[in-house]
């Protein structure tokens, strides 16, 4: 069985410090044992302005975010899925994509989920109103990589309320699911937990959520509460505030003997309409 971790931040407008942050609570992991790490959405930086990411923008392959990325992982020798960071576009200035990278642990990048489902909402209730569309260009892919923990899916914060994207992905062979994210409070204290637990269940994989937790400097309250969430849908972790990590041990011969003897997966029938 293999360790896995959430990392759970509460990112500010400095990256130098974010990526400070990041540093110290890997470190920590790794000395746990871990070898499967996952940052939050926009860990190197939560801007006081959605376009503040332009001015940190990195090409692919070519930038100090990436560059912290592979050298951790190669120092850790874990396989670290790096949230989110916002690289360039070829024709488009004025937005970025938000990558989700992972590298193995020998610092070497290997997949790349670019967040599909973009937060463009009034949260019901609240004063609260997104637009990432205006900052962020859709990806248009599902991504699931071979690692030796298993089949790794990766998706970002609120691609977790589309469960047809989470469908394909198992079609691809997802065993374990990495979910970065950036939960607004009240959004997260109505929908966060009960969304993982049912791609947890309705999957039968593994999910570990690495989550925002904390106030920014913008203003914008971030729910936290990282997670990691059994085949069965049993909470085996979590962190409700603040900086930290989470960890529990991943256990193959366990998700195995779920899809075995409770074979949901195999008895999905396609309705006509």
């Amino acid at each position: 069985m293999s360790m896995m971790a959430a990392i759970q931040m509460v990112s500010e407008p400095d990256v130098a410090a974010n990526l400070a942050m990041a540093a110290d609570l890997l470190a920590e992991a790794a000395g746990r044992g871990v070898r499967l790490a996952v940052l939050p959405e926009n860990f190197a930086m939560m801007g006081r302005r959605e376009t503040d990411k332009l001015a940190v923008q990195e090409i692919e392959g070519s930038g100090p975010i990436q560059d912290f990325l592979a050298e951790q992982s190669a120092r850790h020798q874990l396989w670290l899925v790096g949230g989110t960071i916002p690289l360039r576009m070829v024709n488009d200035d004025q937005r970025v994509r938000a990558a989700c990278l992972l590298f193995n642990d020998q610092g070497q990048l290997v997949a790349r989920y670019d967040k599909a489902h973009l937060f463009d909402v009034q949260v019901v209730g609240s004063q609260e109103r997104y637009a990432e569309s205006a900052t962020i260009a859709p990806g248009n892919r599902s991504v699931v990589a071979d690692t030796p923990f298993g089949r790794l899916g990766l998706a970002v914060c609120y691609d977790l309320r589309f469960p047809e994207q989470f469908r394909a992905m198992v079609d691809q062979g997802m065993e374990i699911l990495a979910l970065p994210a950036a939960f607004t409070a009240a959004t997260g204290a109505a929908h966060w937990e009960v969304l993982l637990r049912a791609r947890a269940i309705e999957n039968q994989c593994y999910v570990i959520a690495a989550a925002q937790g904390g106030r920014h400097a913008n203003g914008r309250e971030t729910f936290g509460d990282s997670l990691i969430i059994d085949p069965w849908g049993l909470v085996m972790s979590r962190l409700a505030w603040g900086p930290g990590i989470v960890t529990a041990r991943l256990d193959r011969p366990f998700m195995e003997k779920v899809r075995r003897e409770f074979p949901s997966l195999e008895h999905r029938v396609h309705c006509e309409n």
